[in-house]
């Protein structure tokens, strides 16, 4: 009788089969999930880093002023207008502070805000208990409120020029001047003239970083007073002028001491200045001040407003790219046209009173910003930014998919000898692998759902699904591509020895893999990367796995030649564990080719993520050194002697130097050829020696002799491209004069720090003439183009320097303050250093965890194999501990090789991208940053890839101990 076979035990086989995959299941879905959210997420993710970072970028460069500055000059009001006379400027200035403000362009979406109003009035002397001081007296709106008042109060808004000055300073001011509450100070013309008047210290505000509070945005009322001056006041803060509170809260209080700071505290000056003044210091006054006194000097003063643009991260992402950089640079553009033009209409500035503040007669605006250069810096920054976060993203989604590539080969082992028998009694492998596929689609969608979910979260732009459905079907599809390619015809056969072509076809793929490496990187290097804003360059997201594919190819066929020759060694010992668990880590070489590549491509990237936050960190403080030249250095010393000769007088400046570059064209004076544009530099040889013995230009000048007393008439110089002997002439102002050349010039002069502040503008291509100042007594001081004064000393007085001259100056004739200090802490605080350093961080960590489960299932995908082993060896008496070290040392040739291919792959990849990844752009500086890799996290990615190993080892031991051999000699065939 014939039985026919049931269907409902088919159905429970089917089930089975999937309850038997459910781990591998979860673990396709958390990386379709994880893989698709970053994909996904992707472009929006770079988008948002580049808002953050240009908000970053543009709050650095506002901490020493306002972004944007107006300026317009008012004369005193009409004398024959009495209610003119009685005016308050606070409320005169406010409609115009309005129209200002509100001429802002819309797409800025709020972030262009009213700062601060000045009005700084010319010194005025008077005399203390310390001695004779020049008092400047500022309005300013942002001024510190009343919480900030250590003593006293604000000066009163009422307050009339007959009842008295009202003047309020910092409690350092009063410490050093020796002043009261209450003081009467008699103020008499200084550099305002016609003036007489009495200043009343009326309180005394904290300066200070740390207490300052900020307070109303015109501190110069007070509440409580009632007066409807301080009410409008009031009412006006809650608009536009409160846009300084509004912008930075307490802060604002900071930048007005590091724009005027002395206001925050008195300079001492030297004994020898013509004034005969001992003291200079500024106080805080009314607005109705200004008026008085500037209607008894009928003087003409300045207001100036300050607009920040402070915008928000969403804002800052739309205009980061490069077409919104462009719109960002024409809205900066149009808007001083505009304010101008609601502010006295569209008239040309020909230097007259045509418009109106209040009852002043007032000149039209002007305005300056340094912001389009920021912009322009950033841009240029921000592309290579963009290279190393692009390439730590594609780094991770390289590691995710070759994780899922390893889950599919473990699902394809634990279901092979079932599907074999599929095959052998029907099946085709097709169809096997559609089964597959319908088994596996419900988790894909699963992790496609929820990492979408998951990028939809993010603020910003939408994501972009079409990654994310490329990597979930990519991921999908692994599962039954690998099953078709294992149960295809020439798959399912009985034989095990490889096909007479595969050695052939193993050297054709490998020769493939390093061809393709290498145009990838010639590409990337010809070419640059893709920076529009419609996703992530595919290019660069093949070159990690390219790379890491090239590599892995290299370490398969080189690192199994060590290990026999240690198979070999160890023969001749009496032990066989060594032996043999040598001899199969050099036969199973070819089959660790997947754990490598994922190896190789986590250790490369982490140790690039390293290498480029290393070098960053150490070249910015190169840049800073190269920039300042000394401890501080004051650039254009030759258009402002005096505050030069004042600076080299302040407490703590040990040695000065001065530093002159002029640009010439000089023939030869023999054959009459160009000699080509060049730089004369010229120094103080002697003393720059003293002040840093190790600097190479005061080396090449001692040793060549030109530190001493000039022989002749001749400018005696070192040049490059010239030899000893050349005469060289050049023309001056219709003089001749003759350059002799004592020798070349050292390679490493060009990148002496000291040269800095007057090369940081000139290509280093550029020629270079090096002269002592001794020399150059021919030239005026007014004919160089850039000049230095570099200041040394260990424990500079910074307060002092920065009140002579403020990081935020207006006056461009005043020339620059640069202090190292303050260059290195700017450095460190730079946004986009945070930024790369966050994304990679990120990015390593993910890349990581995704290595350390690709890695376990590989272990568990080869553990059947080793178990057997094992279990053989087991039964010939092998002990425990012996297990263990066979293991081991099975594994960790594998380990070694993968650390120092991807320690090798990670520290060539700058030099591998090459113009793709300009780290200079971030640093400036004489020239390319010298790598600093982080040793640090390279050894704790070895170290903890041998701990994991060493864990999986005593793991798989255990279990081998649990388990019965004949379990597991059955799962063997014959041969193995």
């Amino acid at each position: 009788m014939k039985v026919k076979r049931p269907v409902r035990p088919l159905r429970w086989a089917a089930v089975r089969e999937v309850r038997a995959l459910v781990p591998l299941l979860v673990c396709l879905a958390v990386l379709v999930a994880l893989l698709t959210a970053v994909a996904a997420a992707g472009p929006g993710l770079l988008d948002r880093l580049a808002g953050r970072a240009l908000a970053s970028r543009l709050e650095q460069e506002q901490r020493a002023g306002p972004g944007i500055l107006f300026s317009a000059r008012f004369e005193p009001a009409d004398s024959a207008d009495s209610a003119a006379w009685a005016s308050d400027l606070a409320e005169d200035l406010l409609p115009v502070t309005d129209v200002i403000a509100n001429a802002a362009p819309d797409a800025l979406n709020g972030g262009l805000k009213h700062d601060s109003t000045r009005v700084e009035l010319p010194t005025l002397d008077t005399v203390t208990t310390a001695g004779q001081v020049g008092l400047g007296l500022v309005y300013a709106s942002d001024a510190p409120g009343r919480g900030a008042y250590a003593e006293g109060r604000p000066p009163a808004r009422s307050s009339e020029g007959s009842k008295g000055v009202e003047i309020a300073v910092s409690t350092r001011t009063r410490d050093a001047l020796k002043l009261r509450l209450g003081q009467k100070l008699p103020l008499s013309p200084g550099a305002l003239d016609k003036v007489q008047a009495t200043a009343v210290v009326v309180g005394f505000f904290t300066a200070d970083d740390t207490d300052a509070k900020g307070g109303d945005a015109d501190s110069t009322g007070t509440k409580g007073t009632g007066t409807k001056g301080a009410d409008a006041e009031d009412g006006h803060a809650k608009g536009a002028g409160a846009d300084a509170k509004e912008a930075g809260g307490a802060a604002g209080g900071d930048r007005l001491w590091r724009e005027l700071p002395l206001l925050a505290g008195p300079s001492r000056l030297p004994p020898d200045t013509a004034a005969a003044l001992d003291w200079e210091a500024r106080a805080l006054v009314a607005p109705r001040t200004v008026t008085t006194l500037q209607a008894q000097a009928g003087a003409v003063l300045t207001v100036t407003w300050g607009m920040r643009l402070d915008l928000d991260t969403q804002t800052a992402a739309r205009f980061a790219g490069e077409q919104g950089q462009g719109e960002l640079q024409r809205l900066l553009v149009r808007y001083p046209d505009d304010a101008r033009s609601v502010f006295c209409g569209d008239i040309a500035d020909y230097g007259g009173m045509y418009c109106e503040i209040g009852p002043h007669p007032a000149s039209t605006l002007q305005d300056s910003t340094q912001l389009s250069e920021v912009l322009t810096d950033f841009g240029r920054q921000w592309r290579q930014g963009r290279v190393v976060i692009s390439f730590a993203l594609a780094s991770l989604l390289v590691v995710g998919l070759l994780a899922a590539a390893v889950t599919a080969l473990l699902a394809v082992r634990r279901s092979l000898d079932a599907h074999r028998l599929q095959r052998a009694r029907g099946a085709s492998a097709m169809g096997l692998a559609l089964t597959r596929a319908v088994h596996t689609a419900p988790a894909v969608l699963l992790g496609l759902a929820a990492g979408i979910a998951a990028a939809r979260q993010l603020p910003g732009p939408a994501p972009a699904y079409r990654h994310a459905l490329l990597v979930a079907v990519l991921i999908w599809l692994l599962l039954p591509a690998l099953t078709w390619h294992a149960l295809r015809d020439r798959g399912a056969r009985t034989g095990h020895g490889p096909g007479p072509f595969a050695a052939g076809r193993r050297l054709t793929v490998e020769v493939v893999v390093l061809l393709l490496a290498a145009a990838g990187v010639l590409a990337l290097r010809s070419r640059g990367t893709a920076t529009d804003a419609g996703g992530p360059d595919p290019l660069l997201a093949a070159v990690p796995a390219l790379l890491g594919l090239a590599t892995v190819a290299v370490l398969v066929r080189c690192y199994p030649l060590p290990v026999r020759v240690l198979a070999r060694l160890s023969a001749r010992r009496r032990g066989v564990v060594a032996l043999i668990a040598l001899s199969r880590a050099a036969k199973e070489a070819p089959a660790r080719a997947l754990a490598l590549l994922v190896l190789v491509v986590t250790l490369a990237g982490a140790v690039f993520g390293g290498l480029v936050a290393g070098t960053l960190a150490e070249g910015r403080r190169e840049a800073a050194a190269w920039q300042v030249g000394a401890d501080a250095s004051y650039l254009g010393a030759h258009r402002s002697p005096a505050i030069a000769e004042r600076l080299a007088q302040v407490r703590g400046v040990r040695e000065t130097v001065r530093v002159r570059q002029l640009r010439v064209d000089p023939t030869s004076a023999t054959s009459g050829s160009r000699y080509g544009i060049a730089s004369l530099v010229g120094i103080d040889g002697a003393r720059l020696r003293a002040a840093a013995p190790g600097s190479p230009a005061a080396r090449a000048l001692d040793t060549a002799g030109l530190t001493g007393p000039r022989p002749g008439t001749d400018i005696r110089v070192l040049a490059t491209g010239a030899r000893a002997g050349d005469r060289l002439t050049l023309t001056s102002h219709g003089r001749t004069l003759r350059l002799y050349v004592v020798g070349p010039l050292p390679d490493d002069v060009l990148k002496d720090a000291a040269l800095g502040p007057v090369r940081g503008t000139t290509p280093l291509r550029q020629r270079m003439l090096l002269a002592d100042n001794g020399d150059l007594t021919a030239i005026g001081a007014s004919d160089f183009e850039g000049s230095a004064l570099l200041l040394y000393g260990p424990r500079l007085d910074v307060q002092t320097l920065r009140s002579l001259v403020p990081r935020a100056t207006h006056d461009m004739g005043a020339g620059q303050l640069r202090i190292r200090s303050e260059e290195q802490a700017d450095a460190e605080a730079d946004g986009m250093i945070r930024v790369l350093r966050a994304a990679h961080t990120t990015c390593t960590a993910l890349a990581v965890l995704l290595a350390l489960l690709a890695l376990v299932l590989e272990l568990l995908l080869s553990a059947e194999a080793r178990g057997r082993t094992t279990a053989y060896l087991r039964t010939l008496g092998l002990g425990g501990r012996a297990t263990a070290g066979l293991h081991l040392l099975q594994l960790m040739p594998m380990v070694l090789a993968a650390v120092a291919g991807g320690t090798a792959l990670g520290l060539t990849l700058p030099a591998l991208l090459g113009p793709a990844l300009d780290l200079r752009e971030f640093t400036g500086g004489p020239a390319a940053p010298t790598p600093h890799p982080d040793l640090l996290l390279t050894a704790a990615l070895g170290t903890g890839l041998g701990v994991l190993v060493v864990a999986a080892v005593g793991v798989e031991t255990w279990i081998g101990r649990r388990r019965g051999l004949g379990a597991v000699l059955r799962l063997g065939r014959n041969g193995d």
